[in-house]
């Protein structure tokens, strides 16, 4: 049987579960999980590598999770839609993930829509199974309800979180894909730069241990990052929007920030390999997230190429 490959967009409102599906299929946390909305706020890559098998075909899969669709009203919003509307160009296939447990509402209506005229073949799966009340009927009631919204190559229901139904969904992924190359390269699960990873992995913790407007109102910028054989030094700024913001995440006599960057460090070892000494700060950035160009520039990208021009 043919090699297949292709680029496979993950598309859903927020906390569907794309980014606990991402990290489930690829098998390694790449992309950072919250129960706060709007917690993925760029595109993330990631690369499941698929052995060739008694009657089966190999592959490679090119998964690409994106922000919660969501009307935007502020610079940051605009920018996380824009790299969905980029995450559907030039897709195989699409996956559009929605949460069982919650009503079809008109958000979920809008989604059929952007999917309805991108004209690429989508497969709906019903996430968290696991919760829902009322069982089987309760889940084939909802498979029939979505399948006269549009027409799916294949509803499949899964559990994201636990995994259930993943080596199904991705043997279906596959058949769905047309013959192609390796794309990348058998050993690589991500094309994200370490240095966003740990930004990342910080901003969770702030996610977890921050609530109202803070987590929403924090964005990490990493500016310096030295690895080293034994230890990789790393100073990282959390940005926030008001003094009452930064006196939250510092907390008292900085117990807050002490604890944000322990839990951090020890998931930033595991990912590095190395010790970290990791250094902390706290800024205020007044109304960051309506700045185009303050949220341009925490784009990864737009760093990779400011580190690559010096």
């Amino acid at each position: 049987m043919s090699f297949r490959s292709g680029f496979v967009c993950i598309l859903g409102r927020p906390n569907a579960g794309k980014s606990t599906l991402l990290n489930a299929l690829v098998g390694e946390k790449l992309a950072i999980v919250s129960p706060k909305p709007q917690t993925t706020r760029n595109r993330i890559l990631g690369i499941i590598q698929v052995p060739k098998q008694k009657g089966k075909a190999g592959g490679q899969v090119v998964l690409i999770d994106t922000p919660g669709v969501h009307k935007p009203i502020t610079s940051l919003g605009r920018k996380m839609m824009g790299e969905v509307r980029e995450a559907l160009e030039g897709c195989n296939l699409l996956l559009l993930i929605v949460d069982s447990t919650r009503r079809f509402g008109e958000d979920d209506k809008g989604i059929i829509e952007t999917l309805q005229r991108t004209g690429t073949p989508a497969l709906l799966l019903l996430n968290k199974i696991d919760l829902i009340k009322g069982g089987k009927e309760k889940l084939l009631s909802l498979m029939a309800e979505y399948s006269n919204l549009h027409n799916f190559k294949d509803i499949i229901p899964i559990s994201a979180r636990k995994p259930e139904g993943i080596d199904l969904l991705l043997e279906k992924v596959l058949r769905a894909l047309p013959e192609g190359p390796h794309y990348f390269p058998q050993d690589q699960v991500t094309d994200q730069p370490m240095r966003f990873m740990v930004a990342e992995v910080i901003r969770e913790q702030v996610l977890v241990e921050t609530t109202e407007e803070v987590p929403h109102a924090t964005s990490v910028l990493v500016e310096k990052f030295e690895e080293g054989k034994t230890l990789t030094r790393i100073a990282a700024v959390i940005f926030c929007e008001r003094e009452g913001q930064k006196r939250i995440l510092v907390g008292k006599q900085g117990q807050m920030l002490k604890k944000i960057g322990t839990a951090a460090r020890l998931q930033i070892e595991k990912m590095v390999g190395t010790k970290v000494f990791l250094e902390l700060f706290v800024k205020v950035q007044p109304g960051w997230r309506d700045s185009p160009r303050f949220v341009d520039e925490l784009d990864w990208r737009r760093q990779l190429e400011g580190l690559v021009s010096r």
